[in-house]
């Protein structure tokens, strides 16, 4: 099987896949049980400072959103960092890091905005141990309230200012955790390339409610009639973690800041897609929540056998993906698909039909016995009707050559454009002609 042995910044790793700062890895026992079940490595669940415990709720600290078979797609969370002792979190970590030398155990920190803050609890950290730290900029709800979390990750200055504390006091890996909550993840990854900072990693949890009890009135989770915003997770987030991190990877100001890649990693498809675009690595934690640490045994033996089959190693596919992530005004207008009905596979439900007819293009026809056909100088390539259909391959686009010709109506469905910069109807090019 491919050698998915991890190097991300000079920590190595049996695999890439870690263990998210989250429930999982809050205490010593949970953290065994993940390594004893293979995963390569723990950021631990978000530490702070000596000072007033921290107090979490006592009732329901999770939303959730379900598909239609009761499959968990996406986690509200507002539990707060480790209520648990500084120092016990410290001598768990050392304890863990002595007896699994091999694996990556990196401390993941929260304290107040100051330089004193941070040079406190830095020399707390390099003695238990740890492979490096995470700045947690991310969170947001409970901590943004008191000035942490997304309340530093949504202001680049202050990024940028603490992760130069953090590189003037600390001599290993500083990873800086970045909030999604935010217009332009470029802007904050810049800010933390600019302090030093060894790596990024994201998304952290986007900010939230699920849902809204209608007997209560009261967002869920419902504390005593009274709800709060908090973070989301989850596969529902993927789609936006990956776009944050092909925008880090295909920065030229950020070129070559390693990226430790977050949100929504279920399967090694998931996990190879991160890898794709620019990620070094992965973190997991609903997944884990949902099915268990044994999860990873999945994903270490399906990534392994992609690569098998691709005749590629692990450091071949991170940024395979990042040369064709481009602008829209750089696509191919010359690319011309068709939807593709096939008959034998159809089902005759008229899903494909009714989304058509009523929201797109009025591309499909329906004959009398529901046979469904699909109009060639109607049809745009949308592909609603390919994710409409309840029958996996039953319709899928073909390609159209430059110049092909409907046969009903004999029309050229396929001009010569190129891209839009090149189209005659850019006003760019209308202004300069």
């Amino acid at each position: 099987m491919a050698d998915l042995s991890s190097d991300f910044l000079g920590i190595k790793s049996p695999n890439p896949f870690w263990l998210a700062s989250a429930p999982p890895t809050d205490k010593e026992y949970n953290v065994r049980r993940a390594f004893e079940a293979g995963w390569g490595g723990v950021v631990w669940k978000t530490i702070g400072e000596d000072g007033p415990p921290i107090v979490n709720v006592n009732g329901p600290r999770y939303g959730a959103i379900w598909g239609a078979d009761r499959r968990l797609l996406g986690l509200n969370n507002i539990e707060l960092i480790t209520d648990r002792p500084l120092d016990v979190n410290l001598e768990e970590m050392a304890r863990v890091k002595a007896d699994y030398p091999d694996r990556a155990v990196i401390a993941s920190i929260m304290v107040p905005c100051t330089e004193e803050a941070w040079k406190a609890i830095l020399p707390r950290i390099t003695e238990c141990g740890a492979d490096g730290i995470e700045l947690n900029f991310g969170c947001p709800h409970g901590m943004s309230e008191r000035g942490m979390g997304s309340a530093v990750g949504q202001v680049p200055e202050y990024i940028e200012m603490v992760t130069r504390w953090c590189k003037e006091n600390y001599d290993r890996p500083v990873i800086v955790k970045l909030t999604p909550n935010i217009t332009d993840i470029r802007y904050p990854a810049r800010a933390a390339h600019n302090g030093g900072a060894d790596a990024v990693s994201l998304i952290n949890t986007v900010s939230s409610i699920t849902s809204v009890n209608l007997d209560t009135f009261s967002p869920e989770p419902s504390i005593d009639g009274k709800g709060s915003h908090g973070g989301y997770c989850g596969p529902a987030v993927k789609p936006i973690a990956l776009n944050m991190v092909a925008d880090i990877a295909r920065d030229a100001e950020t070129a070559g800041l390693p990226i430790s890649g977050i949100g929504g990693v279920t399967t090694w498809r998931d996990a190879a897609e991160y890898f794709a675009l620019g990620a070094g690595n992965v973190q997991v934690c609903t997944a884990a929540m949902t099915y268990g640490f044994k999860i990873v045994q999945e994903m270490i033996s399906g990534l392994s056998e992609f690569l098998d089959e691709k005749g590629m190693t692990l450091d071949d596919l991170i940024g395979k993906s990042v040369p064709n992530v481009t602008d829209w005004q750089y696509l191919n207008l010359n690319y011309i698909t068709k939807a593709r009905i096939d008959q034998d596979a159809c089902i005759k439900c008229g899903r494909c039909f009714a989304a058509c007819e009523d929201t797109s293009h009025q591309a499909i026809s329906m004959s009398e016995d529901r046979v469904f056909d699909v109009i060639d100088a109607e049809c745009v390539a949308c592909n609603l009707c390919v994710n409409v259909c309840p029958v996996e391959g039953c319709i899928t686009m073909e390609e159209l050559a430059v110049g092909a010709v409907d046969e009903r109506t004999g029309e050229k469905v396929v001009e010569e454009y190129g891209n839009w910069t090149t189209h005659p109807n850019n006003p760019a090019k209308v202004a300069a002609e």
